[in-house]
């Protein structure tokens, strides 16, 4: 039996509803703890948020939008980061793709040559090469990698790293939109999003933190 697609406010109460909570939250929050809460450290060495340890980065191989493959299993040895881009969204992505393109910018040139930064499309029939070109030069993020491919290519990505695509709710707006990093070992450390802990200087200190191994 052919399966419907999930209505739209499904899609949009799973993709929103962590947002909308670190929003209200963020909001309840006295000024000094509301600063410390978007720049300062966490419990552990990474100012995001935790994941379950030993998660490894999903082994794929993609071609970006210059057409150079990229393989994730080539990438060990560097930190990594991982994003879910759509060219067509206006809200959460051009903020993510400034605020990485901005932490690259506060690495150290040594610091940059070990990092990988990767976006994901989340919308291939939109996010061609020439889209996500403009995409990034116009949030001055040029330093991002992003990664295009065919529907079919893409969902086996979306299912590994158990994520929304817009693509799949329908809505360039409404998809997976957070910042992973993975360590050296490609094991994913820490999480970042809009709002509370996605700043330049967060995913800058995460960066180099992975880089170190866990040593802040």
């Amino acid at each position: 039996m052919k399966r419907g697609r999930l209505p739209i406010g499904v899609w949009a109460a799973a993709v929103l509803l962590p947002v909308l909570v670190g929003l209200i939250v963020y909001s309840l929050l006295p000024g000094g703890q509301s600063t410390a809460i978007v720049s300062g450290r966490g419990p552990g060495p990474y100012r995001g948020s935790q994941p379950p340890k030993g998660i490894l980065v999903p082994n794929f191989a993609m071609r970006d939008y210059h057409g150079k493959l990229v393989r994730t299993r080539a990438l060990r040895g560097k930190a990594v980061l991982v994003t879910f881009l759509d060219t067509d969204c206006k809200t959460k992505c051009p903020l993510i793709a400034s605020a990485v393109g901005d932490a690259l910018r506060l690495l150290a040139p040594s610091e940059r040559g070990q990092v990988a930064p990767l976006a994901l499309s989340v919308n291939p029939k939109r996010d061609t090469p020439a889209r996500a070109r403009r995409f990034l030069r116009q949030r001055q993020a040029l330093g991002l990698d992003f990664l295009v491919g065919t529907l079919k290519e893409m969902r086996p990505v979306w299912r590994a790293f158990h994520i929304v695509a817009a693509a799949q709710t329908g809505n360039a707006d409404i998809h997976s939109a957070d910042v992973r990093i993975y360590d050296r070992k490609g094991e994913w450390v820490s999480t970042l999003h809009l709002p509370p802990d996605l700043t330049p200087e967060n995913v800058a200190h995460d960066l180099r933190t992975a880089l170190a191994g866990g040593r802040s």
